[in-house]
């Protein structure tokens, strides 16, 4: 049985869930405890004795301990190809890793600064002014890689030839965009229908509702646009 260590308002620990759910394999799922004042301190017991990173997503399978939701969906493609999330050839393979890079590692950090959007507010007004205006400049950034997002689709149903791993994390990233209040996807049709039509099948839709709830239990309102 695969075993998955996962936290309610992970980004990364959603993606795996994701790419579990779309290759039909079945899990057990541990949610570690999370809150917005302290997050994940004090930290899950099993989860600092298997990652030396102290993290989630973490995901055991026949012995096997595995962390870095990247190096996860890789191993789970691997170990079982059917309904693969990498394409076929080394060059789709390629450009559908950069595309998932980007999505883990550039489109994230035009997020953080919005992050701050569902904890509690800073009693200080000077700390709270220099937060938002962090956060304004992050949204330009966010827009313009809309905008690159769009030309990459290039009016194609997926970033791949098909569905991939490129388009569960890009998703999980954009997701997260807009639940933190970040620009819509206004002047970019594709990106926008791309988004609606991954969103209606169940995998997605799934990780979007169980993420609206935790919102709703353990996050400050954010006004979406």
């Amino acid at each position: 049985m695969i075993t998955l260590y996962s936290g309610p308002l992970s980004l990364f620990s959603w993606k795996v869930e994701i790419a579990l759910r779309e290759k039909g394999l079945r899990f057990q799922r541990v949610m570690v405890p999370f809150n917005q004042t302290t997050g994940y301190d004090p930290k899950h017991p099993e989860v600092l004795a298997l990652n030396p990173k102290g993290q989630v997503p973490v995901l055991s399978d026949a012995g096997l301990v595995l962390y870095d939701s990247t190096v996860i969906i890789e191993y789970l493609d691997e170990a079982y190809p059917e309904i693969p999330l990498y394409p076929g050839s080394p060059a789709e393979r390629a450009q559908c890793r950069l595309d998932e890079l980007f999505a883990d590692e550039i489109l994230l950090q035009a997020l953080k600064p919005l992050m701050h959007r569902t904890g509690p507010r800073p009693a200080d007004p000077i700390r709270r002014a220099a937060q938002e205006a962090d956060a304004l400049i992050a949204e330009e950034t966010l827009a313009g890689h809309h905008a690159r997002l769009e030309e990459r689709l290039a009016g194609r149903a997926f970033f791949g030839p098909v569905l991939c791993a490129a388009d569960i994390a890009l998703f999980m990233g954009l997701l997260f965009g807009r639940r933190l209040g970040g620009p819509s996807f206004a002047g970019h049709p594709g990106l926008s229908g791309w988004f609606s039509r991954l969103g209606e099948r169940p995998a997605f839709a799934l990780a979007a509702s169980e993420i609206a709830e935790a919102d709703r239990r353990l996050s400050v309102p954010v006004a979406m646009r």
